[in-house]
């Protein structure tokens, strides 16, 4: 074991990060493409849609720094986590001001907490991360807090058993359906450089990992939810949170559902059994 891997893992608690990039429109025309978002045209000067920042200041491990996973190896900003299995499991995030599209940007990141736990499935590790994102004259526009969870590998997961028929749905709420493919989750991957390998492998998927097919990403999931509020309410978000439940896969398909309430909405992930796989909470901005 070397030095950095036998420190504790609290000492990276207070870790920190900078990044600059454009909020170039090339990536955002591809994430409107993926979203087969018909009609839509962003163009230079436009204001970045909530969460598309997500396909900006990406991590860029060199080949050679890549583990069997598809994942960076561990350590640098990040704590050298010795689990197996990494998950983004939630977020809250803060919109002050837009992003504009063809304009500079800068990432601050620091580790705010890390905790050992053993839960059921073994030993888990919980690490908090707050990322704020601020434009070219310094002005904040984004604070986002993630929740990274890693833990030890368990058994295979079983495949949803898809239900005859999903819950009725109240007259006011909103509702799309969404069938995960191969092409959707690669893009995904390919838009945010992700190449964790259960979400475009499938021999590795099932047979390493244990999943009955492709893993959908968390976060293209909690993306979807916030595009369902942007294309019902078309009000600016003022924050947006997400937690996820239980894992998709690209076997079925899947229900976005959304319902408004004091400019405050309520969404869930359903998967084919009529489980939630995710919950998320978005407040519309007030208008002035």
């Amino acid at each position: 074991m070397n030095q950095t891997q036998s420190k504790p893992l609290t000492d990276w608690i207070g870790s920190t990060e900078f990044r600059e990039d454009s909020i170039s429109l090339a990536p955002a025309l591809g994430v409107a493409a993926m979203l087969d978002l018909q009609g839509t045209a962003l163009h230079a000067g436009d204001s970045l849609p909530p969460l598309w920042h997500w396909f900006y200041f990406l991590p860029q491990a060199p080949a050679s720094q890549i583990g069997s996973d598809g994942h960076p190896k561990r350590g640098g900003f990040l704590p050298p986590v010795d689990l197996p299995r990494r998950m983004f499991a939630g977020a809250r995030m803060t919109f002050f001001a837009p992003l504009c599209v063809g304009e500079p940007a800068t990432r601050e990141g620091e580790v705010l907490a890390v905790q050992e736990k053993t839960g059921k499935s073994g030993r888990l590790v919980f690490v908090t991360v707050r990322y704020r994102i601020r434009d070219a004259a310094g002005t904040l526009c984004i604070e986002e807090v993630q929740d990274i969870v890693y833990k030890e590998p368990g058994g295979s997961v079983p495949r949803p058993v898809p239900v005859s028929r999903l819950p009725d749905l109240p007259p006011d709420a909103w509702c799309r359906v969404v069938t995960p493919s191969e092409v959707l989750l690669f893009r995904f991957s390919a838009l945010t450089f992700n190449a964790h390998r259960i979400h475009y492998d499938r021999p590795y998927a099932m047979n390493e990992e244990g999943y009955p097919g492709l893993v959908v990403h968390g976060p293209l999931t909690a993306l979807m939810l916030a595009e369902l509020v942007r294309q019902q309410d078309g009000g600016r978000l003022h924050t947006f949170e997400f937690r996820g439940r239980s894992p998709l896969f690209d076997l079925n398909a899947f229900r976005l559902v959304g319902r408004k309430s004091n400019g405050t909405v309520d969404l869930q992930a359903q998967g084919p059994d009529g489980k939630t796989a995710m919950t998320a909470v978005a407040e519309i901005a007030a208008q002035s």
